[in-house]
């Protein structure tokens, strides 16, 4: 995942000081004869954008001796907005910082130079400079959202992961709490200090937030490959389960896995759902070898005899169902039917099966009626279906994920 950390010069250079004239009468705020005789005609060079001109002045009132302090002052605010015209950007950071610091810096131009301070210490790869005054910002509740942008970025820069975890997450949690939607790229340098980090658990949870808030197959591709690597081989029953996730947020891409779904698919009972994965996996152009194409196309008309024969006998199994004593028949029909994408009649033969009990695997069971009640649009009950897997860490986490992929279908 690519995360953009570039300011454009062009970005800095347009942020300009709000101009205040040299004072030349009697009093506190009073510039020296001698400086203010410079001053007037550099600041009709600053309004005409004539940079370089106006610094030449500013220098040689730099170099009178006897200068006061309000001179000191005035000279280091032009300093500031002749260097950010000129695009001296390090000069800029330094004079600009002098004006900051000095006693006669009004409270209410401080935010915007505190902002302006920022940026020119991230242009000029001073990280550290660019988090103090970010942090500054934030801290008295000016901060803008490119404030907060550079604040991470800074952190990220800088090799602080631990820094960007810990400005982001909180920046995230406040836009969360506010009902704001946090931003992708925000997002993503959480997950890239995570994976600096090497903890697996802090990138499952910025994956998990990713998906919630930008449900991208690439996001979600990147999460299931970490449950599929994390998940016990030889579960048959769990890795279905994966498969049917992934199919639905368009992260099957392996030939080898759609073949793998498929058959799995059969030996469960469910024929209609294997016929879907393969023509799935036909139609997405994911079989170019012609041996696995061939391979596949016998498998996929295999199965389709296989769903003709099987839908034939749906009505005889449906009262074999009703009459058995545990529910194993009726989520194994709940299954056939979600299969065929009847998921009303799965939705009801699965609840039945549920409440008959005595099945082996009650965790899959309710999973899988969580799924066809939410293909069935019945989203709140699908909620409280997958709040009712438990016993399985692979199910229950696939749950979970479910519950995030429900927000956003």
């Amino acid at each position: 995942m690519k995360v953009s950390v570039a300011l454009t010069s062009a970005l800095v250079a347009g942020l300009t000081l709000v101009t205040v004239t040299p004072a030349f009468a009697a009093g506190k705020n009073t510039n020296s004869e001698k400086v203010a005789k410079l001053l007037a005609p550099a600041q009709e060079m600053l309004k005409a954008k004539n940079y370089s001109g106006a610094l030449g002045l500013i220098k040689q009132a730099e170099g009178v001796s006897d200068k006061n302090p309000f001179d000191v002052y005035t000279i280091a605010e032009f300093a500031c907005q002749a260097n950010i015209g000129a695009q001296n950007f390090a000069e800029a950071a330094k004079t600009c910082e002098e004006q900051l610091n000095n006693s006669f810096m009004t409270e209410a131009n401080v935010p915007r130079l505190v902002h302006i301070l920022q940026a020119l210490n991230y242009q000029i790869k001073n990280y550290d400079k660019a988090i103090e005054f970010g942090n500054r910002a934030v801290k008295a509740g000016t901060a803008s959202e490119e404030d907060k942008t550079i604040l991470g970025q800074s952190y990220y820069l800088k090799g602080d992961w631990k820094g960007t975890l810990t400005t982001e997450n909180a920046l995230v949690d406040q836009e969360i709490k506010a009902g704001q939607i946090p931003k992708d790229q925000q997002l993503g340098l959480i997950l890239n200090s995570c994976i600096k980090l090497e903890d697996a658990t802090c990138q499952q949870h910025a994956l998990e937030r990713l998906v919630t808030y930008y449900p991208k197959p690439d996001y979600w591709l990147f999460l299931l490959q970490r449950v599929q690597s994390s998940s016990s081989s030889g579960n048959d029953t769990n890795t279905l389960q994966l498969y049917r996730l992934m199919l639905d947020t368009d992260t099957l891409k392996n030939p080898g896995d759609f073949n793998e779904a498929a058959q799995l698919a059969v030996d469960a009972g469910s024929p209609g759902e294997a016929q879907k994965i393969l023509e799935k996996g036909f139609a997405a152009n994911v079989f170019t070898d012609q041996r696995i194409k061939d391979r596949n196309t016998r498998l996929l008309e295999t199965v389709k005899k296989t769903s003709a024969s099987d839908q034939a006998s749906l009505a005889k199994a449906e009262k074999d169902a009703d009459a058995a004593p545990t529910g194993a028949k009726n989520v194994a029909l709940g299954l056939a039917y979600f299969g065929y994408g009847q998921y009303d009649k799965a939705v009801e033969q699965l609840q039945k099966g549920i409440q008959k009990g005595g099945l082996r695997n009650d965790a899959d069971a309710h999973l899988l009626l969580g799924i066809a009640l939410l293909k069935a649009g019945h989203k709140d009950e699908a909620a409280k279906s997958f709040k009712e897997v438990k016993g399985d860490p692979v199910l229950e986490r696939l749950a979970s994920l479910w519950v995030l992929h429900a927000k956003a279908a």
